[in-house]
């Protein structure tokens, strides 16, 4: 672990929730602390019904002003969202850093990508448009003129995770400004301080009261917000579980889930092995390994599996443990100790029972050593679920086909990434790996903000990126002239 980094005048953050355009205050509030120095970050407030009704009630009302605000006036919104986000840079980025344990850099990374995010967003909303529909194929069509148009959904209810926690807020509250929604947004409770500081960006920059609206908690506001007959679409990032109840207590309401994972990516013997090996340990490494994407396992074509081994060795070895704030630090913590402790503990679940633990496998507090394990079985827990820490796995393959039923009996599929020079063995893989995405010559640790996202199976339904989570928001409408 490097030596703490001095502080940079960061000032602490008291988080409030917002209703109507009014900050609201609350009778009780959690405590944020840095997961590295363990000394309080600022405070949230602990929502209750009556906060969750007032948001809901601000959200019902603005909903008709909301979806009548010009698409130019909603891209200019964006527009100036982007700019105060480009302002503040640099402070937001120490806050996420010591709210979360992100290492400095990844969140620097993550505030301009969220500038990307609302430019895109802004891009979109003055693209929205409808479709003609052909009627003219049946004689009881003929004669007549259809159209689809898109419409606002409504109001949306929208909970994020604490990954990344500023650019996934950035994903849901972007689009539903496009679209000409209006949103309730429920922050993640180990990194509500950042979420807020981008709400008040949202604020800063002219949005109409009622536009976005904010609770904060943990799981049993969320299931309220959930429930609630006022919200007419739900979107959330997070865990499959979570996913599956959110599913279950949507009713006939639509939802968009972006769920768990555990990245897959393949490299094949006639892959450059030493590129494929130090971009697998970068991804595998990047956030602590909290992403849903993060390369979890690599399989490996057991003809260079040895070598493949060794450089990726080497390449994890690099990798720099210690304080997130020092801009050297490649790895930080996890989101707090008990994450940590349970990554530890499947790490060593692993080893007792035959994996070999090639470079890292200790805890340091909330942090964990960068991790590489071998000779791996497909029912240990760093294989099979989502690891969601800096643990990577190898595991040799002989063909192809083996790899992909290896990847497909995963209940998940968000992505999957291969190296190779075969066109065939790649077209194999496209058509035979069931997941979201498939990222050739690339792991599956990849993700631009305007492509769509997401995945199938336990791994959600719906897509996100601006102009696809813009789609999931809206409603299609038929119009039909009879001429």
């Amino acid at each position: 672990m490097s030596a703490a980094v001095a502080g940079t005048g960061f000032q602490s953050v008291d988080a409030k929730a917002l209703a109507g355009g009014s900050w609201r205050t609350a009778e009780r509030h959690a405590e944020i602390r840095d997961p590295y120095r363990g000394d309080v970050v600022g405070s949230a407030p602990v929502s209750s019904q009556a906060d969750l009704d007032a948001a809901l009630d601000a959200a019902v009302r603005a909903r008709e002003a909301a979806a009548a605000l010009p698409g130019f006036e909603r891209a200019a919104l964006l527009r100036r969202i982007a700019a105060l986000i480009e302002r503040d840079i640099k402070s937001l980025a120490e806050l996420m850093t010591r709210e979360t344990g992100k290492a400095i850099k990844d969140s620097e990374g993550e505030i301009r990508r969220s500038m990307e995010t609302f430019a895109l967003a802004a891009e979109e909303a003055i693209r929205i448009e409808g479709r003609h529909v052909p009627l003219d194929g049946s004689a009881m069509g003929a004669g007549k003129m259809a159209f689809l148009m898109p419409f606002p959904v409504g109001v949306v209810a929208a909970i994020t995770p604490f990954n990344a926690p500023f650019n996934l807020a950035a994903h849901k509250i972007a689009p539903s400004i496009a679209a000409g929604n209006t949103m309730v947004l429920k922050p993640p409770p180990q990194a509500p301080l950042i979420v807020h500081r981008l709400v008040e960006l949202v604020v800063e920059a002219g949005a109409p009261a009622g536009m976005l609206n904010t609770v904060f908690g943990g799981a049993e506001i969320g299931a309220a917000l959930v429930a609630d007959p006022r919200v007419e679409f739900i979107t959330f990032t997070g865990s499959s579980r979570a996913g599956a109840a959110i599913k279950a207590a949507s009713g006939l309401r639509r939802v968009a889930l972006e769920l768990g994972g555990n990245g897959a990516t393949i490299v094949h013997d006639d892959a450059d092995l030493a590129p494929a090996a130090a971009v697998c340990a970068r991804n595998s490494m990047r956030l602590a390994g909290q992403s849903c994407i993060s390369v979890q396992s690599v399989y490996v074509q057991e003809r260079v599996a040895d070598a493949f081994l060794a450089m990726m060795k080497a390449e994890v070895q690099k990798m720099k443990l210690g304080d997130p704030l020092d801009p050297a630090t490649d790895v930080g913590t996890l989101i707090d100790e008990a994450a940590a402790r349970r990554v530890e503990g499947w790490v060593q679940e692993a080893a007792l029972t035959g994996a070999k633990i090639a470079v890292g496998g200790l805890r340091h507090g909330a942090a964990y050593e960068p991790t590489l394990l071998a000779n791996l079985k497909p029912k240990m827990k760093v294989v099979c679920e989502e690891v969601f820490g800096p643990v990577v796995n190898v595991i040799a393959y002989k063909t192809p086909a083996d790899a992909f039923a290896a990847i497909n009996a995963s209940p998940y599929g968000l992505q999957a990434g291969i190296f190779t020079k075969s066109n065939e063995v790649t077209f194999a893989a496209i058509r035979g790996l069931r997941v979201g995405g498939v990222i050739v010559n690339g792991s599956s640790t990849w993700r631009t903000d305007q492509l769509a996202y997401g995945g199938v199976k336990a791994s959600g339904i719906g897509r996100e990126g601006p102009r696809y989570a813009i789609e999931e928001m809206t409603d299609q409408r038929l119009i039909v002239f009879n001429l």
